[in-house]
């Protein structure tokens, strides 16, 4: 039962008495406190009779850290309403609308972690100042689906094992657009030269080969065949869900950072095979939105056909030790160990937070983690 009619039986019932008992004092508040329910159930119902609520349409991609722009704008019935609040899944805490003007909601809400979020199903509440009576107007647009991708940040190198993942210390993007613009190539195990090929970084370039025939030529990797490096993610023991955030974010890193040198492949966790990402990032928004939804527990698989590859790069947000134990089921190496546990010793270069370091065949690594 709602208060209204509890506010109006009240005052039917102190109207009976003062007529039962011939006391006109009490058939007054009797009386106003009937009239009272029945304004307010009048007027919210009046209110709510064609109101709306219209959202205006936003993104389906933003990257974590960027704001959404919430835009709500609120459309009044056959009266103007008398109060209320509006409540939305975006929204921490629902935000109060005024009598009579309702007014337009305009927020830009920061989205710090990556994930999917619901959007719409936006309710607004009207109700009488006294809170006798209230009627919910619900969002016209159906639910959909907000997607956060994960933050591109700039691979720090961090001394000589960095094998030749960058220069020094450069400050972080805030999203994938700038973060590519400023990704340095990447080099691994130079072995013979051959024709220079569009779109390949000027690092690889051999000028002596340039000079003496007057031709282009660069660096031929891995003794040249098509071997990619292959970034491996792990997210089936991470100490916390802050720790997969941050392995996820240097798993994308690396990956926007690898792939204009030479290509790269990604294994994601649950995925049977690599995922191959070209020098032109052309399958990147794909690979993109499935890190933003990686989930912790599911197991990495080895996969039952590999790339050829070079580097292996294991990102984890667990143990490193455990994580050192598990690349090397994916072949000779080298690997390298990256980390949001810092692996102690100093690092190879730094991402998104974490740490890495190169592992040789000999298993230095191993011994100094445990």
């Amino acid at each position: 039962m709602s208060r209204a009619a509890v506010i109006a039986g009240l005052g039917v019932a102190m109207a009976l008495v003062a007529l039962a008992f011939a006391t006109p004092s009490l058939a007054v508040p009797g009386f106003a406190l009937a009239g009272l329910a029945l304004v307010a159930v009048v007027w919210t119902e009046l209110a709510a009779h064609g109101a709306a609520v219209v959202r205006a349409p936003g993104p389906a991609r933003i990257v974590e850290g960027d704001s959404y722009p919430l835009r709500l704008e609120l459309r009044r019935g056959l009266v103007p309403p008398p109060g209320g609040q509006l409540d939305d899944p975006l929204l921490e805490a629902p935000v109060a609308t005024g009598p009579l003007r309702p007014r337009r909601v305009d927020l830009d809400l920061r989205m710090a972690r990556r994930g999917r979020v619901e959007v719409g199903g936006g309710v607004w509440t009207i109700r009488d100042p006294l809170g006798l009576h209230a009627r919910r107007v619900a969002g016209a647009d159906p639910p959909g689906e907000l997607l956060v991708l994960p933050r591109i940040e700039v691979v720090e190198g961090g001394g000589a094992g960095a094998a030749g993942l960058g220069a020094g210390p450069a400050n972080a993007g805030d999203d994938g657009a700038s973060s590519i613009r400023e990704a340095r190539a990447v080099e691994f195990d130079v072995d013979g030269l051959r024709p220079y090929r569009e779109g390949s970084p000027a690092s690889r370039i051999h000028w002596p080969a340039v000079a003496r025939s007057g031709e282009m030529y660069e660096r031929r990797m891995v003794a040249g065949s098509e071997a990619v490096p292959l970034v491996v993610l792990d997210a089936e023991r991470p100490d916390d869900e802050e720790s997969l955030d941050r392995a996820v974010r240097a798993a994308a890193s690396l990956c926007v950072h690898l792939a204009p040198a030479s290509g790269c492949a990604l294994l994601l966790p649950g995925h049977p095979a690599p995922s191959a990402l070209d020098q032109r990032l052309r399958a990147w928004p794909a690979l993109h939105a499935r890190l933003a939804v990686v989930a912790a527990g599911a197991p990495t698989q080895s996969p039952g056909r590999l790339v050829r590859r070079g580097s292996v790069f294991w990102v984890t947000g667990g143990d490193p030790a455990r994580a050192l134990a598990l690349a090397r089921g994916f072949g000779p190496g080298p690997h390298y160990v990256i980390a949001s546990r810092a692996p102690g010793g100093p690092a190879a270069f730094r991402v998104a937070g974490c740490s890495a370091r190169a592992v040789g065949r000999a298993g230095r690594f191993a011994r100094s983690a445990a």
